[in-house]
């Protein structure tokens, strides 16, 4: 007892209470607790999922509606194919490198849970058929539970292929399919079920790197009161060609039924999920989704131009749309931004900004409205892998309004013609330029919202 007790001064003498707590724990050989307190990552044979194209057989229009939109493209997407193994290389730092390769998680989930690809280095080539629909059918209606809200945290519950396919949940309480058993699942109805992707935190560092479900808890339209509340699914799976389902447009029910024999519901929930991205279906030939996206682009903001002074122009932008910032996603990437324009009577531009150069890349003094990572010394980023910190955000939050000022060259006169457009496109082509091999791009350009005045 006395040289245990010598021992215990000394440390509290030499270490501090640090040491002490060590001491104790060889002492009574106390285990110290875990740091990691999520669950083991589950894991699966690729022979549990059913190819979309079973599905498909009896779930023929929502089958269609799913293909070539974002989520069957996800891990067939070349920009983010070819970006991501781009940003991979010549990285030495073990964080850069555990981040960079973690984006298979949500891109190709039912090949990460059932052993490949595992990471982004993996060649996407050799990926199987299933694995290779992206976010697919057997996928997101064997989720049955959350672990964490962020990089993916669905607990997942397959049957064992075509043979047994098990349970799938939806949102509905009282179906009969002779294929698969059937069960209502209220997941499938929350917003949860989509933040688990849509929020993204750095795998080594923690950094908020896309924060979409975050942006939409903490805004309108996550109202306690069940009038008002609209959920991801309330605007994305309502949408359909000629109805953008926004924050600014009516959000009417679909009206149908899940397969043709089934019975008729006062709504289907529509499963073209184009969210912002027209390059993505264009590049795969379905222009029907590409102009859906444009179309739901057009009903995201509003634009409104006024003068200061003689020479200063003030344009005011509001997110009158989106229920989620302006924009989302990987918004490093994102590009929303103010394009102004002044031209003569005889149409000559005499003052520009933000008009793209002839690499079609944005001038440096562009407002641009996106987030800006750092290194956590204070230096920007190009490459999120590296991203510890955020040095600025100058999104446009839900249902919010941002100004700027800007300076003319001189006075208009009369007849002059001043233009302000909101714009967007979903990567700088100043980071497509950047890549080897095949050109991408230019990606299209899409104006959001527009105004003039005349002098």
């Amino acid at each position: 007892m006395n040289n245990t007790k010598v021992r215990i001064q000394a440390a509290v003498t030499g270490c501090g209470l640090v040491c002490l707590c060590l001491v104790l724990v060889w002492i009574f050989r106390v285990e110290p607790p875990s740091v990691d307190t999520h669950p083991k990552e589950q894991t699966f044979n690729l022979d549990q999922f059913i190819d979309a194209e079973t599905c498909g057989g009896c779930h023929d229009e929502i089958m269609a509606q799913w293909q070539d939109s974002t989520h069957h493209l996800s891990h067939q997407d070349p920009v983010y194919t070819r970006v991501a193994k781009f940003y991979l290389q010549g990285l030495t730092e073990a964080g850069h490198i555990a981040e960079a390769e973690s984006c298979v998680k949500c891109h190709t989930p039912v090949g990460y849970v059932s052993g490949f690809p595992r990471k982004v280095s993996d060649e996407f080539s050799h990926v199987q058929d299933i694995p290779a629909q992206g976010i697919q059918c057997d996928y997101c209606h064997v989720a049955v539970d959350i672990t964490k809200m962020y990089n993916n945290g669905l607990v997942l519950s397959p049957g064992q292929g075509e043979d047994d396919p098990g349970i799938k949940h939806g949102p509905f309480d009282d179906t009969e399919p002779e294929f698969h058993e059937a069960a209502f699942s209220k997941l499938h109805t929350d917003s949860k079920i989509c933040g688990t992707c849509h929020n993204v935190k750095h795998v080594a560092f923690g950094t908020d790197l896309e924060t979409t479900y975050t942006e939409w808890e903490n805004g309108p339209y996550n109202s306690p009161d069940p009038e008002k509340h609209v959920s991801c699914q309330g605007c994305h799976m309502y949408q359909r060609p000629g109805v953008p389902a926004t924050g600014s447009t009516p959000r009417p029910k679909n009206p149908g039924s899940a397969t043709p024999d089934a019975k008729q519901r006062p709504h289907i929930f529509t499963h073209y999920f184009v969210g912002a991205n027209s390059g993505l279906p264009e590049m795969f030939s379905d222009q029907e989704k590409s102009d859906m996206a444009v179309e739901r682009l057009r009903h995201a903001a509003e634009i409104s131009l006024e003068m200061e002074k003689e020479h200063i122009a003030r344009v005011v932008v509001t997110n009158t749309g989106a229920g989620h910032s302006l924009p989302t996603g990987l918004t490093d990437m994102r590009q929303v931004w103010i394009e102004l324009t002044l031209a003569d009577s005889d149409g000559n531009i005499v003052f520009q900004t933000g008009v793209p150069d002839e690499n079609n890349e944005l001038p440096k003094n562009t407002v641009i409205f996106n987030t800006i990572f750092g290194d956590g010394k204070g230096n920007p980023v190009a490459n999120i892998a590296k991203a510890k910190e955020i040095l600025s955000d100058t999104r446009i939050p839900v249902g919010e309004s941002v100004a700027h000022l800007f300076k003319l060259n001189g006075s208009p006169k009369r007849g002059y013609t001043l233009t302000a457009r909101l714009l967007y496109r979903s990567m700088p082509q100043r980071i497509l330029n950047q890549l080897p091999g095949e050109p991408i791009g230019p990606l299209p350009v899409v104006e959001m919202a527009a105004v003039n005045k005349i002098f």
